[in-house]
């Protein structure tokens, strides 16, 4: 497998540490408040990735936190008069719920800032040993002047650096690189009993400390194979973590780095300040989880993704298609996957996760299967093996896990199911009592309402056609 290393700027040969062994973490929200469609992004992307080397063969932990501890959060606090549990524990919830309806897998190990105090004290504490950190009268800064790979990750230089750090300006600060590890406790504000002094952690220190914690070997180079996340946070979150790990540990935090691109909409970078957030429960609340993913998972990780409903419903049809080709097929017992399609789709996806090229693949073998089964209707060998194909993306995409028949039934109000319902009764009842007539009105009203029947061994199934 090659992946492309943010670091090298390159693909390059992945590698683990130990063999068949991969240790992921990928930097997770601040829960202050609903979840966009860049979480979502950045969620299907190393999702995607780590189902891929669960398909290759390799055990994975994943890794992914919560940063439940922020100025966001404490402001958010203020201004709702809610405690911070109370506010961290809801939009945890809210997210996990839709990240599940987004068919992303929950990670390994999922920590919170506030459950891995002791550790960052213990962390911040080495750094203040080892001179590489110092203190001030409101907060511990990190010396960046003690790194000499500072801005290694990001390949900035000291002067854009200076003006881009998510800091504010402090007169005490050494240079206005530096960054707080630790924020002096304030009044009404939550903080915790540390050595040094009470207080909170700053937002950089959170992950490096959970990383050793959680997956850190303490030996050789590396600590752990894959840091991943969003393009935004290369600097200075990335960059500040890798450099405080370098100087506590002597170790890099990660062999690899990888980040996904943003998302646009109408070509501009999501962001609360342009007022073009796009939240995702609001996606959510007019399509289907797996429709979004496939479309978000259609375009690749790395590249910006500008949202468009038009090109959303397109992506809809395509899968659309694949579920088509299970209703096909969905009478049968599936057997073995098709070795062809399946080295086609792992080869693709080997490749830095070319999505492109594995859906085309997909595309051919959906194509394919239906010119066969349009003139070898009673193929049960060819079914079997086209439903062992698409019931094998399952777990390798995340898509094509809904029974065909219900999937076009997606997006019909429980009202509207039950008329629905209550008419095919009523139409069946007229076939049974051969009036024809009316049950052949009964089908027009129905079609009326975009609604095709399909009478089968198994009963009368219905959709919803566009």
């Amino acid at each position: 497998m090659v992946i492309y290393d943010s670091v090298q700027k390159k693909k390059v040969l992945f590698e683990p540490i130990v063999e068949n062994e991969v240790k992921i973490y990928v930097c997770g929200p601040t829960v202050y408040d609903d979840a966009h469609l860049g979480h979502a992004r950045s969620s299907i992307a190393f999702d995607l990735l780590r189902r891929v080397l669960v398909a290759l063969g390799y055990n994975v932990t994943f890794v992914k936190n919560f940063t439940d501890i922020d100025d966001k959060i404490i402001n958010k606090m203020k201004e709702s008069g809610q405690s911070l549990e109370a506010i961290t524990t809801y939009y945890i919830k809210r997210y996990k719920e839709e990240m599940h309806a987004l068919h992303v897998n929950d990670a390994d190990i999922e920590p919170k800032a506030t459950e891995n105090v002791t550790e960052i004290i213990h962390f911040i504490e080495a750094m203040l040993l080892k001179q590489v950190a110092y203190k001030t009268s409101d907060s511990i800064f990190f010396d960046t002047s003690k790194d000499t790979q500072y801005l290694s990750l990001s390949q900035r230089n000291m002067d854009e650096s200076t003006s881009l750090a998510r800091v504010d300006n402090n007169d005490e600060k050494k240079d206005q690189k530096d960054f707080a590890l630790w924020k002096f406790a304030k009044v009404s504000e939550p903080s915790y009993m540390a050595p040094f002094g009470n207080g909170r952690p700053g937002w950089h220190i959170e992950c490096s400390a959970m990383i050793e914690k959680h997956l850190a070997s303490h030996e050789g180079m590396y600590q752990i194979d894959i840091h991943a996340g969003g393009a935004d946070l290369l600097f200075p979150h990335h960059e500040n973590e890798a450099a405080q790990t370098r100087c506590k540990s002597g170790q890099e935090i990660a062999k690899y780095w990888m980040h996904n691109g943003f998302v646009t909409i109408s070509g501009e970078k999501m962001s609360k300040s342009l007022g073009n957030s796009f939240f995702l429960k609001d996606a959510l609340a007019l399509y289907d989880g797996e429709v979004l993913r496939f479309y978000l998972l259609s375009a690749h990780y790395r590249a910006n993704f500008n949202f468009s409903e038009e090109d959303l419903l397109q992506s809809k049809k395509r899968l659309d298609k694949i579920y088509r080709l299970k209703k096909r097929v969905f009478d049968t017992t599936p057997s073995d996957v098709n070795a062809q399609f399946k080295q086609k789709m792992l080869e693709a996806l080997s490749d830095d996760i070319n999505i492109s090229v594995a859906l085309a693949v997909l595309d051919e073998m959906v194509a394919v299967a239906n010119e066969h089964l349009d003139k070898n209707a009673k193929d049960k060998a060819y079914k079997a093996t086209t439903l062992a194909n698409i019931l094998w993306l399952s777990p390798l995409l995340g898509i094509g896990e809904h029974d065909p028949y219900k999937y076009f039934q997606i997006g019909i109000m429980e009202d509207e199911k039950k008329e629905i319902e209550w008419l095919i009764s009523k139409r069946n009842e007229a076939k049974k009592a051969k009036n024809f007539l009316e049950a052949d009105a009964i089908r027009s009203q129905l079609e009326a309402k975009n609604i095709q029947l399909m009478d089968t061994p198994n009963g009368t199934l219905w959709e919803k056609v566009n």
